[in-house]
């Protein structure tokens, strides 16, 4: 998308911060401003002088990257002047001549701070930005869905909602496909619709696959990808009966009946019931 981006637009900046491993309002600040202070500016002398007029609240730290010659910045924010220090960082935003796109990966992140009205804090500082367009993306979906589509979230109707698909099989496979090729192997069509289909495009899954593929040797075939998938498995069983060790009998049960399945879409229905031995609609909505 940013490389589409700077295509159509190339005076634009393009930032983009992954948030899923803070887990305060303060983590937030400082992630947040290493990303974008300094970033707006074409010279660097320019860049700390501005950041310098804008964060007062705390002192920042000055490294300039050694190949681009870019500020580098960390600042150190006290408990008490956190909503100050974001305040600042989003001036410092807004006095840039330059229109700026920043994409917040993780975004769900933030509902889980122990902080009160974290998201009503973001939310009202981003709406007078005019100058910068924010990407939100997460990937617990229910839990983005319940930020952007209940009315009683600060980012109700706030943005334009995309929702991203899986990818297209035959683009997938060309762009796979190049990879080995530039290897010396081959990888057919209908070898990777095998793949493809076996995990419904999940990209997650399937790069995995992918990736292990491209480290052996041989050809690539159907046994091939049987096995890789056979190899990965095993390399985590421990870590999956640890993970089912913490579950009830019941959930254990019901998931392993979903396992067989592969998909169900009344969970439910007295068939899929019977057919597993399950116990009642009520065991099912609470072990799921």
């Amino acid at each position: 998308m940013f490389f589409q981006l700077k295509e159509q637009e190339p005076d634009i900046v393009t930032l983009y911060m992954d948030v899923y491993s803070t887990q305060n309002l303060s983590d937030f600040i400082q992630l947040f401003a290493s990303s974008v202070l300094g970033k707006l500016d074409s010279a660097p002398q320019k860049a700390m002088n501005r950041i310098n007029r804008f964060i007062r609240s705390c002192r920042p730290l000055f490294t300039l990257d050694e190949l681009t010659g870019t500020p580098q910045i960390t600042i150190d924010v006290a408990p008490a002047n956190e909503q100050t220090t974001l305040g600042e960082i989003f001036d410092y935003l807004r006095s840039s001549e330059k229109r700026c796109y920043i994409a917040i990966d993780e975004f769900q992140q933030i509902a889980e701070y122990p902080e009160n009205g974290v998201e009503a804090l973001l939310r009202s500082r981003i709406q007078f930005l005019n100058n910068v367009n924010f990407i939100f993306s997460g990937s617990k979906q229910h839990v983005m869905q319940e930020m952007f589509f209940s009315a009683k979230r600060p980012f109700y109707q706030s943005t334009q909602i995309i929702s991203i698909d899986r990818i297209d099989q035959e683009t997938y496979f060309r762009f796979a496909a190049n990879f080995f090729t530039k290897q010396g192997r081959g990888l057919d069509k209908g070898t990777f619709s095998y793949l493809y289909n076996q995990f419904e495009g999940h990209t997650w899954y399937i790069q995995a696959i992918l990736n292990r593929l491209y480290s052996y040797k041989q050809s690539i075939d159907t046994r091939l990808i049987d096995y890789a998938v056979s190899a990965i498995v095993s390399e985590s069983e421990y870590a999956y009966e640890i993970l089912l060790a913490g579950y009830s009998s019941n959930n254990v049960k019901l998931l392993k009946a979903i396992a067989k399945e592969k998909r169900v879409k009344e969970i439910n229905a007295g068939s899929f019931i019977a057919k597993y031995k399950l116990k009642a609609a009520s065991s099912i909505n609470t072990a799921i």
